[in-house]
């Protein structure tokens, strides 16, 4: 289950003083019911389900009155940059110059505690505490959490993280996907607008590209995983694309390659996160079987790819455990019964190709002949090389280079020599002679894998020899000026490959001067 780390401050907790607070707005009532709470264990105050309730809604109004202080400059905004434990007297020092930022951190911690009690089903339940009404509907004062995401939180990263997970589980209780038998029942529709708020929320994190905003979102986007409802939700804006992006970005940070481009590249992310976000990956394959849309995003967004680069890499047996998992779930799908019958059907084979096209054949016979403590890796290892094996078999060989030039993934083989070229050169025109294929390889000129950029130089260079007027349609969709540049990359390979494409672009005879 999710959790929340401890908050930097929490040592100033016992010290907060809640009558000096005044722009809190705290009645005489709510402040008797806050200490109330510090001074009796946490199960009875919400033994009973109004006294729970009232108590909620004193967090909830903590939140909202501290975050609208703060952004109206009430705040120092001092705690929000700590992001290590404080001693004591630290955290007094915080408290004295930034109270309400200790107060935000407050109110989070205690609706966590809360929710997390609650979430145990014993008497009161969250369905009782956050939703209101013989319809059941969710309690206004949610606004609160997402205004601590937008604004109150202002950069503050346990605000952040704390309050969409606890905003992920006051909603998840009114999915339908996630309501226990003989459990009280709430408005899901009432939660929809929040849900989609709060996802766009973590969609909008995971777009930054940074370690440190992809982490604020962890635990919420963990616990979001647990019901269809916010999957999809996940998956339709964009979700699937975004952890994609993201494991593929730290696969190939942990491996020892050098980019083409030369530039520095950032450590690689923690093996935890990268297992987290395989986690939620493997979790999305399950939508894969009932929704076609989903089924697509798995396709089209390099989510194979980046599962076969944490196979490859296997920084802790875990994550191989969870991409594996998350593959072989891929691989088993039929099509999804709301497919369009266009012919664009996606199915387990489709999965199957990219894999192949991303080497995971070679990765899965290596693992083969190691000694795994974990027994599903062994079953999924044995499982989707026979699957891989049977699919190879009943590929071309220019099915195969059209599914690795498609994944991105170029690798020295026998797709890649003179021979294949004389042989398949004509079929690079593709079908309406668009010659797509041909600017997926241009593009590819451009990696940031020398490798594969260097790959990519002898298969254009290739594709101008064997294919008529194939130095000029090559030079009409830009490879000149892409290759160019490469001749005096450091790499002493990429440099000669690239050397070599652009002779065969520019000697007629390339052959007798090679």
């Amino acid at each position: 289950m999710a959790s929340l780390s401890t908050s930097p401050v929490a040592a100033a907790f016992p010290h907060i003083q809640w009558d000096p607070l005044g722009a809190l707005r705290l009645t005489a009532q709510e402040t008797a019911l806050l200490r109330m709470a510090e001074t009796n264990p946490i199960e009875y105050t919400l033994a009973d389900s109004r006294d729970a309730s009232m108590y909620a809604r004193v967090l909830l109004k903590l939140l909202a009155e501290a975050s609208g202080a703060a952004g109206n400059g009430g705040s120092s905004g001092e705690v929000s940059r700590l992001t290590d434990p404080c001693s004591e007297d630290d955290a007094l020092d915080a408290l004295d110059t930034d109270p309400l930022g200790v107060v935000t951190h407050y109110a989070i911690t205690k609706l966590h505690d809360i929710l997390s009690m609650l979430m145990s089903g014993n008497g009161v339940t969250i369905s009782t505490v956050f939703y209101v009404g013989k319809d059941g509907i969710l309690v206004d004062q949610w606004k609160a959490l997402l205004r601590v995401l937008n604004k109150g939180g202002r950069g503050d990263a346990f605000a952040q993280s704390g309050a969409a997970l606890c905003l992920a589980r006051i909603l998840l209780t009114a999915c339908p996907s996630n309501r226990k038998s003989g459990a009280r029942q709430v408005s899901y529709s009432s939660a929809v607008e929040p849900l989609e708020a709060l996802i766009s929320w973590i969609v909008a994190q995971l777009k930054a590209s940074t370690t440190s905003g992809v982490s604020l979102t962890v635990p919420s986007m963990n616990a979001l995983m647990d019901c269809t409802e916010s999957r999809l939700l996940f998956a339709s804006n964009g979700g699937i694309r975004y952890l994609a992006h993201h494991l593929r970005l730290s696969g190939k940070k942990s491996g020892s390659k050098k980019p083409a481009t030369g530039k520095k590249e950032n450590a690689a992310a923690p093996a935890q996160l990268l297992y987290e976000l395989a986690f939620c990956l493997w979790t999305l394959t399950y939508e894969a079987n009932e929704s076609h849309a989903v089924r697509v995003d798995f396709a089209k967004d390099e989510a194979v790819a980046a599962l076969c680069d944490l196979v490859g890499i296997a920084p802790r047996e875990k994550v191989v455990r969870v991409s594996l998992a998350a593959l072989r779930n891929l691989a088993v799908c039929e099509e999804a019964p709301d497919a369009p019958s266009d012919g664009t059907a996606v199915t387990g084979k489709t999965y199957l190709n990219e894999m192949i096209a991303c080497g995971l054949m070679k990765a899965i016979e290596h693992m083969k002949e190691r000694q795994w403590t974990d027994p599903d890796i062994v079953a999924d290892v044995q499982d989707l090389h026979s699957r891989l094996v049977e699919n190879y078999k009943e590929m071309s060989r220019w099915e195969v280079y059209v599914n690795e030039v498609e994944s991105g993934q170029l690798a020295w083989g026998n797709t890649h020599t003179e021979a294949f070229f004389k042989e398949n050169a004509k079929m690079i025109e593709g079908k309406g002679g668009d010659f797509r294929l041909l600017k997926v390889l241009i593009a590819l000129l451009s990696s940031n894998d020398e490798d594969v950029a260097a790959i990519a130089c002898y298969d254009v260079g290739e594709f101008v020899r064997h294919y008529p007027n194939g130095r000029a349609i090559a030079k009409k969709l830009g490879a000149k000026e892409l290759v160019m540049p490469l001749i005096e990359n450091d790499n002493p390979e990429l440099q000669r490959h690239a050397l070599q494409c652009i002779s065969k672009i520019m000697v007629q005879n390339w052959e007798y001067v090679k």
